[in-house]
């Protein structure tokens, strides 16, 4: 649904007065120059682990609280048409239009996003039900938590449609019995396009 932070570097540069090229971190758009983006993908250290040394990083240059929501904000200070997918919208659009339930299952929307920024973010709104692990007590990759959305949405997990960009969130949906998606954010196109065809949406 989202951009992610690394689309969003220069935001978030603007955002705190920091010079143009001052946040390197690189994750899938170039992986040879981002060690820590490596290390998370070899399971060496998990995605939270990975985000908290960049809002460590960011804290160093800037003074600013090492918390994640100060952090987010202002990667994500942009107006929703510039943080949201278009190809994410179209798709919860044409879903809805159809009948398709449409769920979101998120480990860390409310660690990472303060309740204003929430609020602002009408696409939130759209989802027939949402799951935050950190709320709801079970987290991706743990089968339950892919369970406990589909259980919300009132359908079988094997009806699901689960659209990730990581590869060790596909596995917890393929272990639910869900079908998987990946979307790689360099070329996002390709998994929507593969969600649409899974739902019949064309």
């Amino acid at each position: 649904m989202l951009l992610t932070p690394f689309e969003l570097r220069s935001v978030g540069e603007r955002s705190a007065g920091l010079p143009p090229g001052t946040l390197t971190w690189t994750g899938p758009f170039d992986p040879d120059r981002d060690d820590d983006w490596r290390a998370f993908q070899s399971g060496t250290i998990n995605e939270r682990e990975y985000w908290a040394q960049r809002c460590q990083e960011f804290h160093e240059l800037t003074g600013e609280p090492a918390e994640m929501p100060a952090f987010m904000a202002h990667l994500y200070s942009g107006t929703e048409d510039e943080l949201i997918r278009p190809g994410a919208r179209a798709l919860i659009a044409d879903a809805k239009a159809a009948g398709v339930p449409v769920g979101a299952l998120t480990n860390d929307l409310y660690a990472f996003h303060g309740q204003s920024w929430i609020d602002r973010i009408s696409i939130i709104r759209s989802f027939d039900q949402l799951v935050d692990g950190r709320k709801d007590g079970v987290m991706k990759p743990d089968p339950a938590a892919y369970r406990l959305i589909a259980e919300r949405l009132a359908v079988a997990p094997e009806e699901c449609v689960f659209i990730d960009d990581q590869p060790v969130n596909l596995a917890g949906a393929d272990a639910a019995g869900m079908k998987s998606v990946r979307l790689d954010p360099v070329h996002p196109e390709v998994g929507f396009a593969e969600a649409r065809g899974l739902l019949g949406l064309g």
